[in-house]
């Protein structure tokens, strides 16, 4: 997770893709290809699918942080070469001591580190250049902040969000771009809607008034964020997938991203009295991100729910607390099981995908 400073705070087809990029838009937004080019779109998978013909270069923004480095071995594992974007020298030292304690396993590809600033398309564009495709991972905090996450980093978020599509859509070598969205960005809806589905999947999208009235700062900025990716996806033609995962836990995962467990699990308690309290392991999430993006435009198309289990018992959710360092109660309150689940969470869709098209990695330990 990036540390914003002070003073920077400022289906399973085309028809599955449209959806996505008009379901974010509330009706203000148009797509505004026509027949012609979305048949182009279809006859240009052969091309965008160059990546997994020839194993060339793509981009990890924050691959230091703890999914970036998930996607960074899982990519080297499958014979990738990646660049990882960070912020200063200091990151990169970071990275050489991974390489020399084994935490990154470069094999015979290259992790090549390279500086650049998130907030300038210009410097972006210098990073991406030569690279196959984007794994857009960066997230933020305020390290003046008292929770990590307010509502300036959210806005932050979706501006680096846009100058990251923007950057990947005039790259010419870059084909395609995976968001590390949320699931965050999915479950937050006004319950007092009649026709409230009690299925909550990747065609769901939260109420961003529900967000700001709830003060939930990084539902909030994941739901800006990929709602300006897709809004550039669609004026720019950039082929897009966005994954949505629940609560990211892993080895560590408490002492390597608390900033990001603990702003997730604001709202904790509702969201387990609705069965929609779900993490994902990380790695788990790292084959996923890969997954897609070697699948984009032949069989993956729009956002995927990432979770492998649902947090809907006392037991899990006492568990859960205690890798946190958590009071149980934070998390599910003192009452269990005196109501139904209101809601329902799918992953059918990634569920399907991964069971079809992922390959196992020889080099991995």
């Amino acid at each position: 997770m990036r540390i914003v400073r002070p003073e920077e705070i400022m289906g399973t087809d085309l028809e599955d893709h449209h959806r996505a990029l008009q379901a974010f838009a509330g009706g203000g937004v148009h797509w505004r290809k026509d027949e012609e080019e979305l048949k182009d779109w279809r006859v240009s998978s052969k091309v965008v699918n160059d990546c997994e013909e020839e194993k060339k270069i793509v981009c990890v923004t924050s691959g230091v942080s703890y999914l970036g480095l998930a996607i960074v071995n899982k990519l080297i594992c499958h014979g990738y070469s990646v660049r990882t974007l960070v912020d200063n020298q200091e990151d990169i030292e970071k990275l050489r001591e991974m390489e020399i304690s084994g935490e990154i396993r470069p094999n015979n590809n290259m992790v090549e580190p390279v500086i650049g600033n998130l907030t300038e398309v210009e410097s972006l564009l210098r990073a991406f250049e030569g690279c196959c495709g984007v794994f857009h991972t960066s997230a933020f905090a305020d390290s003046a902040g008292v929770s990590g996450y307010t509502k300036s980093i959210a806005d932050i978020e979706a501006k680096v969000c846009e100058n990251v599509m923007k950057a990947s859509a005039r790259t010419p070598s870059v084909k395609k771009c995976v968001l590390t969205s949320s699931l965050l960005a999915c479950l937050w809806r006004d319950g007092s809607r009649q026709n409230l589905s009690p299925v909550v999947d990747h065609e769901c999208w939260s109420d961003e008034s529900v967000c700001l009235n709830k003060k939930l700062w990084l539902a909030l900025g994941k739901l800006k964020a990929e709602r300006a990716a897709w809004s550039i996806a669609m004026e720019e033609g950039l082929s897009l997938v966005s994954i949505c995962p629940g609560l990211i836990t892993g080895p560590k995962f408490f002492h390597e991203n608390s900033t990001a467990s603990i702003a997730y699990l604001k709202g904790a308690r509702e969201m387990f009295s609705d069965g929609l309290l779900a993490t994902v392991d990380v790695n788990r999430l790292a084959e996923a991100h890969l997954c897609v993006f070697e699948a984009t435009n032949r069989r993956a198309v729009g956002r995927f729910i990432c979770y492998d289990q649902v947090i809907d018992e006392e037991e899990e959710a006492e568990k859960l607390a205690k890798q946190m360092g958590l009071p149980v109660n934070r998390i599910c309150g003192s009452e269990f099981g005196n109501t139904p689940l209101r809601f329902h969470l799918s992953n059918r869709k990634l569920s399907n995908l991964m069971s079809r098209t992922l390959k196992p990695c020889h080099n991995e330990s």
